[in-house]
């Protein structure tokens, strides 16, 4: 048997060490459009920044490692065509050679492309002019190239949600002045406004110039490159109108799917354009499979939608390289759990937040506590701002909100909220959960329990006294 993975990032190379790992006498071949087989994206900004000391260490695994389990690659491949019916696909290699590669069972994983937002000049600039996105191995060179080259003092992102504030504080690590413009009312939108706020205040403390509800409309080369080499034009608050004269540019606001492989083969698609897949990974078409960002996202509490994440994209993968062998795996679907470091402060969710909830047919209440992260009369105790959601008609957990200063777990923490989420708990029954303790590193009751019950009093205490006799009640 014969299983192609079309794509090295998360996905792919995931259903490869599946199949790999379930039977070794399977024939795995693993078709990467680049030279980069299994590096992190996310970890980009870290190189960028300096602490990641060279490239090659975004790699998950080497090349030698990957072959070592037996897989083949073939790097510096693009795969230009499917043929559903004859179990073949079409390949370009980086020199322009065609060739036609049989298989029995394909697993595709392209991924996502970065948008393109609509900004006067984005397409006549490039890299060589200091203008960037930032998505790719290929793109991350680019920019270390400019950075070098031209040795920035200024530059300017375009997007604040997560990887743009990674940038933002990379960027700034390297000495570089950096403004931030978000068209939305408030930094790293997936968080709450108040939340994000807090965010928000994190970036000026260190430096950077934020503009929200702010849009980037041109860019154009600077006629006196002495104050930049750039001059980005854009629109403020109440339309008032913007200008910046900087070295350089990045933009990041989010992605999309990338289907074209799969639709041209006849895969359907549906929310923001995916490629629909079941909870196995299966497309439709005969023998194929799909998983990562180039499909829609089964939620545990939305159904279907588009929720591209690195660690979705790994756990689809295993399961499609699994059932492309004939198993029966599925995908337990996402809560949508995140995280991101901001300079000294840390930013996570999980589950819904109202509006979401509303519009699931939820009845959503929220209560926002700020419990000390350890007891407070050991050194260093550090509040964090915990805004916890539940359901006002069944007391269920809908989702959580946490921001706190690097070294509060609040990572860990959120990853609580998250194992309760997918166990279906109530905000109640979080106070049941046996958590550790030791005075430098939580209380007796810990943080997130704290949160949630400050949550009860606020929306189910009430009501539990009302069913109480007058005596006990008082």
């Amino acid at each position: 048997m014969h299983l192609v993975a079309v794509g090295g990032s998360d996905a792919g190379i995931s259903a490869a060490l599946r199949a790999r790992e379930l039977d070794p006498s399977v024939e795995v071949t693993v078709v990467v459009a680049d030279a980069y087989p299994n590096f992190s994206i996310c970890g980009i900004p870290y190189y960028i920044s300096g602490e990641v000391g060279h490239w090659s260490n975004l790699a998950h695994r080497t090349h030698a490692d990957l072959e070592a389990t037996g897989m083949r690659l073939r790097l510096d491949t693009l795969v230009t065509g499917i043929d559903p019916a004859a179990k073949r696909l079409t390949l370009r290699e980086k020199d322009g050679r065609q060739h036609l590669l049989d298989y029995d069972e394909l697993v595709v994983g392209t991924g996502a492309v970065p948008v393109r937002p609509p900004i006067e000049g984005l397409d006549d600039l490039g890299p060589q002019d200091g203008v960037h996105l930032l998505h790719s191995m290929g793109d991350t060179f680019a920019l270390t190239d400019s950075l070098e080259r031209i040795q920035p003092q200024t530059a300017l992102i375009v997007g604040a949600g997560y990887v743009g504030l990674e940038m933002a504080e990379g960027l700034t690590m390297r000495g570089i002045a950096v403004t931030q413009v978000e068209m939305l009312p408030e930094v790293l939108p997936t968080v709450d406004v108040e939340l994000g706020a807090l965010v928000h205040t994190e970036l000026e403390r260190h430096g950077v110039a934020v503009h929200t509800l702010s849009t980037v409309t041109r860019i154009t080369r600077a006629a006196d490159a002495s104050a930049g080499r750039l001059r980005v034009d854009g629109i403020g608050p109440d339309d008032a109108a913007l200008s910046w004269n900087v070295d350089l540019v990045l933009v990041v606001v989010g992605v999309n799917p990338d289907t074209d492989l799969l639709v041209n083969a006849g895969a359907k698609t549906g929310a923001r354009g995916a490629v629909v897949v079941d909870e196995t990974m299966a497309t439709g078409l005969p023998h194929v499979w799909a998983a990562g960002d180039c499909v829609v996202t089964h939620h545990r509490q939305l159904g279907v939608t588009y929720l591209p994440l690195g660690t979705t994209a790994h756990k689809q993968g295993r399961v499609a390289g699994e059932n492309a062998l004939g198993g029966n795996a599925r995908f337990a679907g996402s809560l949508g759990t995140q995280v991101v470091k901001v300079f000294d402060l840390v930013a996570a969710r999980t589950g819904l937040r109202e509006h979401e909830a509303i519009a699931a047919g939820l009845s959503p209440v929220s209560t926002t506590a700020t419990p000390d992260d350890h007891k407070a009369y050991y050194p260093g105790a550090q509040p964090i701002t915990i805004r916890v959601t539940g359901d006002a008609a069944t007391g269920k957990l809908i989702g959580a909100q946490l921001i706190g200063a690097r070294g509060t777990e609040t990572a860990k923490r959120v990853d609580t909220y998250a194992a309760a989420l997918f166990a279906g708990m109530t905000v109640e029954g979080m106070s049941e959960l046996d958590l550790s303790y030791t005075p430098p590193l939580g209380s007796p009751w810990d943080a997130v329990q704290l949160a949630a019950q400050a949550w009860v009093r606020d929306h189910l205490l009430p009501a539990q006294q009302d069913r109480l006799p007058a005596a006990a009640a008082s």
